[in-house]
């Protein structure tokens, strides 16, 4: 059997942890530069608060309604999920995190186990550990757990927020009352093409004919039809390194010069590679691009991106800025104001498979700095040690007017008490 651990409204629960004044309240979350709404809280949603909803738009309503809002706290996010994630481990070793508020459980072995029983008690000892509730969903298969993990979300009182999917029957039930759009692993468009075919629901699609489901939705859907029909296809993924690492941010404001662009750029370099060095990756091929603000239609619009070879693999943020800078500069145009840029490292490839080249290689002396660089920044505190090619200065901060503090990674920001 599998299980979906799904936290509820999670960068919300994150916030009403440390401000429990905010339970019952509508809550929303932005996200960078505080652009537009990221995450919600039930009571938000009802108030008809969409995803993605431009927070400059919906100021009226967020101070009509008191609409809690709050910037993207990652820091204290990603350290509430580790906490779960942790606490999950104790049930059982097979775990895949998902995502930072999603984890798939495997349970083998457990057959003699009443796993509802198992699931009331793993949902308490979560919340009573962190604050944070979880909705779980039990199946026979991944994608079933997911729909088992919408049910027990939809109905948390009649299912004490655990659901098992455990027989024929309530598989047959379960796929019949979620929608076809619902289905994870559906996207939108085909979603938009079963709906115009008739097929409403997630028991219709599993309906359809496995030659037809390949023609029309490849191997990936065949597997996903399968999933549903109760036949484990999907197994636990292990986590692997990643193929491309990027940073991209808007602008606090915009740029005209290629010194401030190329100052944001630098520091976007500097980030991915430090990234690289930690998975123990080297980096052959750079993507930069940039672009104007689409929201300003009376400027003008421009957007261009270039991808440069590196001579050799590379994880020294030396090496990789030197070839950023030459993409900038081969793509940036006076007379624009830009509002966002992007560094992207791809072609990334293991330490130890690295392919070296006979004419250029990387200087050694490189090795041992980014080391020293990574291991100040790690101790000391993040970007204390910077390139010169980085500002020092406030203005390049991200626009976060509405931070919390983060109470569980900064000693200075810790919850007090009053007695």
């Amino acid at each position: 059997m599998f299980a979906l651990v799904d936290c509820n409204n999670f960068y919300a629960s994150c916030q009403r942890v440390f401000e429990p004044h905010l339970i019952g309240k509508p809550v929303v979350i932005l996200s960078n530069n505080d652009g537009c709404v990221i995450a919600r809280s039930n009571e938000a949603k009802a108030l008809g608060i969409p995803m993605g909803a431009p927070a400059f738009q919906f100021e009226a309503l967020f101070k009509k309604n008191q609409v809690h809002v709050y910037s993207s706290n990652y820091a204290l996010y990603g350290d509430m999920s580790s906490r779960v994630m942790n606490l999950l481990t104790t049930f059982t070793p097979e775990i895949e995190v998902y995502s930072i508020d999603e984890a798939f459980l495997k349970f083998k072995g457990f057959e003699l186990f009443d796993l509802e029983e198992y699931g009331i008690k793993m949902q308490r000892t979560v919340t009573k550990g962190t604050g944070i509730p979880v909705s779980i969903g039990f199946a026979p298969t991944k994608a079933l757990a997911k729909v088992a993990n919408k049910i027990a979300k939809k109905f948390p009182e009649r299912t004490q927020s655990v659901y098992v999917i455990d027989s024929e029957e309530k598989r047959i039930k379960a796929l019949k009352w979620t929608k076809i759009a619902d289905v994870w692993g559906i996207g939108r468009r085909y979603a938009k093409r079963l709906e115009s075919l008739h097929i409403k629901t997630a028991y219709a699609f599993t309906q359809l004919s496995d030659d037809w489901v390949r023609k029309e939705m490849s191997v990936v859907g065949l597997r996903l039809k399968r999933e549903l029909e109760g036949k484990p296809t999907l197994d636990l993924e292990e986590a692997s390194n990643k193929k491309a690492i990027a940073t991209t941010r808007s602008f606090e404001k915009t740029y005209t010069s290629l010194d401030q662009v190329s100052e944001r750029v630098a520091t976007f370099t500097a980030h991915c590679a430090e990234k690289i060095r930690k998975q123990q990756s080297q980096c052959n091929l750079v993507m930069v691009f940039v672009k104007t603000n689409g929201f300003s239609p009376n400027a003008p619009q421009y957007s261009r991106s270039i991808v440069i070879k590196t001579d050799y693999p590379t994880d020294s943020t030396i090496d990789l800025n030197r070839y950023a800078q030459i993409g900038l500069k081969a793509i940036f145009k006076e007379g624009y104001q830009y509002k966002k840029a992007g560094v992207i490292c791809m072609g990334l490839t293991p330490n130890a498979t690295v392919q070296l080249s006979l004419f250029t290689t990387a200087n050694p002396k490189h090795q041992p700095l980014m080391r020293v660089v990574d291991r100040l920044n790690h101790s000391i505190g993040k970007t204390v040690v910077r390139f010169a090619s980085q500002s020092f200065g406030r203005q390049w901060k991200m626009k976060q007017e509405k931070l919390s503090q983060r109470y569980t990674t900064n000693i200075k920001e810790v919850v007090e008490i009053e007695l």
